[in-house]
């Protein structure tokens, strides 16, 4: 069972960085680092979000709906 701990705590400590870096991604009002990875280089003409916003919103939603499960299997794994 310990074998299973770890590597639950290896994976949420992962999802966790990768939350914050995903997060940090976003762009703000005023632009983000988001724009280093093309997200400010193709406007819509509808007033929309880019193709890179969008799917940066879905890995990010992704990314944080998988922390919230691997952190209720590491509540469960601990407290067994």
């Amino acid at each position: 069972m310990a074998a299973v701990e770890a590597i639950a705590i290896v994976v949420h400590i992962i999802l966790s960085l990768a939350v914050v870096a995903l997060v940090l991604l976003h762009s703000g009002k005023g632009g983000g680092l988001s724009d280093v990875f093309g997200g400010g280089i193709s406007t819509s003409s509808l007033g929309g979000s880019t193709i890179v916003e969008r799917n940066l919103d879905r890995l990010t939603v992704i990314v944080g709906i998988t922390f919230a499960i691997s952190t209720f299997v590491l509540t469960f794994l601990l407290n067994s």
